[in-house]
């Protein structure tokens, strides 16, 4: 996605309600509740248009729990399970939520997307994992009467696991949780092919593959910089995983790779010293961090805040973009690793960062929020709400029940 304003996918600024919205903002969810009556169709364009930056960051209880708390009918997310693959995803994790809240609308449409719907197997093993067995179970006939055969395997997650049984179809046979594991070529064998120029590429991810299971070899670190993919874009599948082994063994050769003139390289180098690096390397650490937020890249620096994290009060020249990464970031998976590394560096102003965290899209956000945010009257207001509020997150709800009982 883009940041620039001609784009169809840009993010508004992060001071209007719609850009908070975006980027799943605690402050976004408190001023759609008091704000203007333009919320709601703000929530539903979140649901038609998927605002997150990459895959892993959460949005589906924050828009559940915006569509309930601001009593907006769930008949155009009721509408989208018609749409593709995608659209129906995204329409079904919201209405389980709502379903769950006590959305009989939301429920009963979901039920009869199983019943009619092309993309029934997805909905149904996902509302199989998110709803009570009793709410899908009576689908066990539905469903035996839309299998034509020509699914992929289903019997290794629910519904299917429970149903085996009734469609007779067999449990699996040999012995759970045995694995053959086979040694391979020694590591010396591996280091051989991966040096061998002539060698495929192939061939090298797989040696790399086993070197990242087993003991440091400190003779994989003169090979790194050889180990690119033929068009020196990037580098090879699992490299960082296998430099990763290495440890602090890696530092040295790490200065290098960060002063080389390839990114992908130097990104391996800066991984290495944010996890290993020692107090000289933090000026570089805060230049890059920086250079990241003036080239917005937003996938990669919690990398670097956690390693700033490390030196605590010493890294306080970057505490000023770390805040603006926690403010203006896009990708809301990360934006937990900002507020830990302010917490470390300094934690001056965080009790609002605290509390707006209790309202954010990421639960380790809210988790965060639910152990220090400070003791007002409003935050164990919103704390005995996410004790209680079936679309939270399991870990949330507990955490939130043993702060209000500590307290």
């Amino acid at each position: 996605m883009s940041d620039e304003s001609e784009d169809e996918w840009a993010y508004a600024p992060v001071g209007t309600l719609k850009g908070l919205l975006q980027r799943g903002r605690g402050l976004g969810a408190l001023e759609a509740a008091h704000g203007p009556g333009s919320a709601g169709e703000l929530v539903y364009e979140g649901i038609r248009q998927d605002w997150r930056w990459d895959s892993v960051d959460d949005r589906h209880v924050y828009l559940a729990r915006l569509v309930r708390d601001l009593e907006l009918s769930p008949a155009p997310v009721i509408a989208r399970l018609t749409g593709d693959e995608d659209a129906c995803e995204q329409a079904t994790r919201v209405l389980e939520l709502l379903a769950r809240s006590g959305s009989v609308e939301s429920r009963e449409a979901l039920r009869s997307y199983v019943r009619e719907g092309e993309h029934w197997v997805d909905v149904l093993e996902s509302v199989a994992r998110s709803w009570p067995v009793e709410w899908w179970d009576d689908l066990a006939d539905v469903a035996r009467s839309r299998l034509t055969g020509d699914e992929p395997l289903l019997w290794r997650c629910e519904p299917w696991v429970r149903w085996r049984p009734r469609f007779g179809v067999a449990a699996r046979s040999g012995p759970r949780g045995v694995h053959t594991v086979e040694v391979g070529p020694s590591s010396g064998r591996l280091l051989a092919l991966l040096a061998d120029p002539g060698a495929a590429e192939g061939a090298k991810v797989g040696a790399l593959n086993a070197l990242a299971g087993r003991p440091p070899e400190s003779a994989l670190m003169c090979l790194v910089p050889s180990l690119g993919t033929s068009d020196g874009e990037r580098p090879l599948p699992l490299l960082s995983r296998a430099v990763e082994r290495l440890g602090a063994l890696a530092v040295p050769a790490a200065r290098e790779w960060v002063a080389d003139g390839r990114p992908w390289l130097a990104w391996i180098g800066i991984e290495v010293l944010a996890e290993h690096g020692e107090a000289v390397d933090l000026p570089l650490l805060s230049r890059e961090l920086a250079v990241q937020w003036e080239e917005r890249c937003w996938c990669g620096p919690k990398v670097l805040a956690a390693g700033l994290a490390r030196f605590g009060p010493e890294a306080a020249e970057a505490a000023p973009v770390l805040r603006r990464f926690w403010l203006g970031t896009p990708h809301s998976y990360e934006r937990p690793a900002f507020v830990k590394a302010l917490a470390a560096i300094d934690p001056a102003g965080l009790d609002r960062v605290y509390t707006e965290s209790l309202w954010d899209c990421e639960s380790d956000a809210r988790l965060l929020g639910v152990a220090s945010a400070p003791d007002v009257p409003w935050v164990r207001e919103r704390l005995a709400r996410l004790r209680d509020d079936p679309m939270e997150e399991p870990e949330v709800r507990v955490a939130a029940g043993r702060r209000l009982a500590g307290s």
